[in-house]
């Protein structure tokens, strides 16, 4: 029997991360570049982006950009492209949560929240999909939330499009399957991150949160490691559309 393990490996490849200026953003441009890829981390804060690729190394470099500006999104796949050529791997975990409450929700906020959790993630992979088909590979990772089935108070525009994003990664499948680029979503429980430093920063919900898992805590950032590496990799060649929660069990509860 062959080696499984190169089902895993990602030289050649080149992968670019938006939301990579920390948390599980900056988590995944490690993981696949440990694992052979060339990474591009994308994002609004050129220092946070520096020290992203300085944890990296060679194979990565930055872009500094908001990719919920559709007007800038042409500029903005070019300097994607420059470095290495067009990206193989797409990776979705730019998100922003404003947390107000249903009466409170403005029109700025709402408009915000969707056209970077869910615009921002279909349109800037419409624009390299193209290049993914004429190779005959690519892979696409959204990134759901426990949002996108269950409702939490003050979330209301955050959860509407992580649901989006279950819906638009079917939806993806469906369109760019047949041409080998699949399209597939994970779906995080409660890990560290900036977007929740205040469920971490209140002991006794941060303890609620991990006694509602099966598993008994709350993620760490390296759990999300092997789901990624599953998603973005040869292993999961037959595997699309689908939301895969990485929550420790908090959903089966």
């Amino acid at each position: 029997m062959a080696d499984p393990r190169h089902l895993f490996d990602l030289s050649g490849k080149v992968a670019s991360i938006t939301g990579a200026s920390s948390g599980l953003g900056r988590q995944a441009a490690r993981t696949l570049a440990a694992a052979g890829a060339k990474v591009v981390v994308v994002a609004r804060r050129e220092e946070a982006l520096r020290e992203t690729c300085g944890e990296i190394g060679d194979c990565s470099t930055y872009v500094v950009a908001d990719v919920a500006d559709r007007d800038a999104l042409p500029s903005t796949c070019d300097a994607i492209s420059a470095p290495f050529g067009a990206p193989d791997i797409l990776v979705h975990a730019a998100g922003v949560n404003t947390r107000q409450a249903a009466d409170d929700v403005t029109d700025d906020g709402w408009d915000m929240t969707l056209a970077l959790n869910l615009s921002a993630p279909f349109f800037l992979s419409q624009a390299f999909v193209p290049e993914m088909k004429a190779k005959g590979w690519g892979r696409i990772v959204n990134f759901a939330s426990l949002q996108s089935t269950r409702a939490f108070p003050g979330g209301i525009a955050y959860g509407a499009s992580k649901g989006g994003i279950s819906q638009l990664t079917r939806a993806m499948a469906e369109a760019w399957s047949p041409h080998g680029i699949t399209a597939n979503a994970i779906g995080p429980g409660f890990f560290p991150t900036e977007l929740t430093q205040a469920v971490f920063a209140d002991d006794a919900r941060a303890a609620r949160n991990a006694a509602q898992t099966c598993i008994g805590r709350n993620g760490l950032l390296s759990d999300m490691d092997g789901p990624l590496l599953f998603l973005c990799s040869d292993a999961s060649g037959y595997v699309t559309g689908q939301t895969l929660m990485v929550d420790g069990g908090f959903t089966a509860k």
